[in-house]
């Protein structure tokens, strides 16, 4: 059954604009002299910019303080930002739900200035639409404060909601919301406890009520 609203993650999820958050974590690490393991990204997918500059901080020696290190990675970000395209199969599903009346918001773990640049590089204008960033919410992805702000905000109760995700953190915190998460990753792996796992625009389709 198709649900009455529906909650998307953002990055990698609706949009593809995980390599460019992992091009510009290698780009800012490398100006300051750091060389980044060729597993960093997977370590740190989902995560928010205050946990991932811990990691870098505690087990890589980064000595910039926060501020000056995510407006280092956000400077190669954002200039890239307008490129970004939605991931392949999601914007069609995300006009589908909306032809059918569903209400949809973005729940992310980036900052604001991320999520705003990343809905203009792909054309999602919705004056309605709620989202909600890092910056929204006293505390981040696995926590399942973002989702939950996301109901209140909507007004839709959590029985009637499906939750979009393409990483554990994320599917973590839709999963602990109590709200029906579909855990639709970039690789074939396995999702957390309580998620529904899809490794296909179609197989989300079919979770969505859709087809």
């Amino acid at each position: 059954m198709t649900p009455k609203a529906v909650y998307w993650d953002m990055d990698g999820t609706l949009i593809d604009s995980e390599p460019l958050h992992e091009e510009s974590l290698v780009s800012a690490l490398r100006s300051v002299g750091i060389e980044p393991p060729a597993d960093l990204h997977a370590r740190v997918v989902g995560q928010a910019a205050r946990p991932v500059y811990e990691v870098l901080r505690d087990q890589f020696g980064l000595a910039l303080d926060f501020d000056d290190w995510i407006a280092l990675k956000y400077d190669h970000y954002l200039g890239r930002a307008p490129d970004l395209l939605p991931r392949e199969g999601a914007m069609e599903i995300f006009r589908d739900l909306k032809a059918r009346g569903v209400v949809q918001a973005i729940v992310s773990n980036s900052d604001r200035l991320v999520v705003e640049a990343n809905l203009q590089a792909v054309g999602v204008h919705e004056p309605t639409m709620k989202t909600i960033s890092r910056n929204d919410v006293r505390l981040g992805k696995p926590d399942p404060e973002p989702y939950l702000r996301a109901a209140y905000l909507t007004g839709i109760d959590l029985a009637d909601t499906a939750v979009m995700e393409d990483s554990v953190t994320g599917a973590m915190a839709g999963v602990a919301a109590g709200m029906r998460t579909i855990f639709w990753p970039q690789d074939r792996i396995d999702g957390p406890a309580g998620a529904l796992v899809a490794h296909s625009a179609e197989e989300v389709r079919a979770l969505l009520g859709l087809d």
